[in-house]
């Protein structure tokens, strides 16, 4: 028996596992061999304070402390590139991100930064604080010394006096809380217990690893097309990271890239630098989870049952902060950031 059932052992319910460990015992039941198998270990690993809008903002400029006091953030910067139709994209994320440094470059200082730029890419904005993420480390930072069962799909739940009798493919557990953390099951796995789903949709992100010539500079930094079409970032021997930035709806499930997203992707780097592609080493895709207003979810939908999920593409880097807030709520204690935001109960439930 145990105080805390987390059902999902990728970075959410890890990180989460971590912070209520000190205060309760705590198990993680993990459907796969080995836990963040779909989305933590297929991230493009980067941590930026604008990425994901200004209600993420908070989330992810709060975890940026300990990411760096432990070592998990290696400086990168990030550029955000404008075409003459993504300025009005690149003006409005001037103006949301008040708080967060950003300053504007223009074409002389773009051309410094990206090499081979091509033209009509006249404006952008560096993010210095944009860090490359350490994400394996930070996972298994997180599971160092958690109670884990892998290969433990989720079957049934129910709540029987006060506890949660909890059936798997490994087993049966007991606990008196159970964290739903199941990422893209989500919503599947509220059902098993008897819990109204909350539309947590799971999409599809294509990446793609190219060997390109020239080869790119290690000091590249993360380049993001303001009007969401790609991003890319450099990698160990001179390799590219891309992705489309595409968000296509899926199914829960082992997804794959597919060779159309990687050659959309590929066709939008040619439009923005004069780089060859000399090959395609590797391609993935991972899922990408979001309630219908595309923020997490965080606190009790009802007696015992309580949610963190719905992080989208911004669970790695908001994975501090995010642990410390729902472990404040599950716990019921104040947290020095507005949950207000994130609550379960904005979808009606407890």
């Amino acid at each position: 028996m145990t105080d805390i059932a987390i059902v999902g052992a990728g970075m959410a319910g890890a990180s989460l596992a971590a912070a209520l460990a000190p205060h309760a015992s705590v198990l993680l039941l993990e459907a796969e061999a080995r836990p963040g198998y779909h989305a933590t270990g297929r991230s493009a690993a980067f941590w930026s304070e604008s990425y994901g809008g200004p209600l993420i903002q908070p989330l992810t400029t709060a975890s940026g402390p300990f990411l760096a006091e432990q070592g998990f953030l290696t400086p990168r910067g990030a550029i955000h590139l404008a075409d003459a139709g993504g300025e009005r994209a690149l003006d409005a994320l001037a103006g949301e991100f008040t708080t967060v440094p950003m300053r504007p470059l223009d074409r002389a200082a773009l051309e410094a930064a990206i090499p081979g730029l091509r033209p009509g890419w006249e404006r952008g904005l560096a993010e210095p604080s944009c860090a490359d993420i350490d994400v394996a480390a930070l996972h298994a930072f997180y599971l160092r010394g958690i109670e884990l069962v892998s290969d433990a799909r989720l079957l049934r739940a129910r709540r029987d006096a006060g506890r949660w009798r909890i059936e798997t493919s490994a087993g049966e557990f007991e606990a008196d809380v159970l964290v739903n953390a199941a990422g893209a099951w989500a919503d599947e796995v509220a059902v098993r217990c008897g819990a109204a789903p909350l539309r947590i949709r799971p999409f599809r992100r294509t990446m793609a690893q190219l060997r390109i010539a020239p080869p790119a500079p290690p000091g590249l930094p993360l380049v993001v097309d303001a009007s969401g079409r790609f991003y890319f970032k450099p990698e160990a021997g001179g390799r590219l990271w891309l992705s489309p930035h595409d968000e296509t709806p899926c199914e829960a499930g082992d997804c794959a890239a597919e060779e159309l997203d990687v050659a959309v992707a590929i066709d939008r780097l040619a439009a923005v630098v004069d780089w060859r592609v000399e090959r395609v080493e590797h391609k993935w895709a991972g899922l990408r989870s979001f309630a219908a207003d595309r923020l997490p979810v965080y606190g009790f939908a009802e007696p015992g049952f309580f949610w963190c999920a719905g992080q989208g593409g911004f669970g790695i880097q908001t994975a501090p902060a995010a642990a410390a807030l729902a472990a404040a709520l599950l716990l019921g204690r104040a947290h020095e950031l507005d949950p207000t935001p994130y609550l379960a109960s904005r979808f009606g439930c407890a």
